[in-house]
């Protein structure tokens, strides 16, 4: 049987949503006011939640401290106080949504991961405005 573990944390990053090949007014057409040329920020929330079998030893899915370890240094450390557009590589020539930002998250955690467990992250955007992303 399976079990599912998770762990809520948080960032504040500022981002641009534009495309370099449209116009301001079309960049404000698709992005509204996330297309304005001086940023904005958010204060993100996440909810990782790791999914396998429970060992017969521990009791564990995984170590939860080993867990927030990873997303303190592959998420936290890396995208907090950050301007998503100019200080993380990632997003140079990539738009820095909710989208691309949890692909990016489940990555990083991914690579840090036992294979055999299955990972779901959520990302809040703001308390109404959230994706998720299982690796599909």
């Amino acid at each position: 049987m399976k079990v599912t573990v998770n762990r809520k944390a948080h960032f504040n990053a500022a981002h641009r949503l534009f495309n370099q090949n449209w116009s301001k007014e079309k960049n404000f057409e698709v992005f509204g006011k996330c297309s304005y040329p001086n940023y904005h920020g958010h204060n993100y929330e996440l909810i990782v939640a790791v999914k396998g079998e429970v060992d017969s030893e521990t009791g564990f899915v995984m170590n939860l401290d080993e867990l927030r370890k990873i997303i303190e240094v592959e998420v936290e450390d890396y995208l907090d106080h950050k301007n998503l557009n100019i200080d993380i590589e990632e997003f140079k020539d990539t738009n820095p949504s909710a989208e691309n930002i949890v692909i990016l998250i489940w990555n990083r955690i991914r690579a840090k991961l036992s294979k055999e467990l299955e990972l779901k992250v959520t990302l809040y955007e703001t308390p109404r405005n959230f994706v998720e992303y299982a690796g599909e």
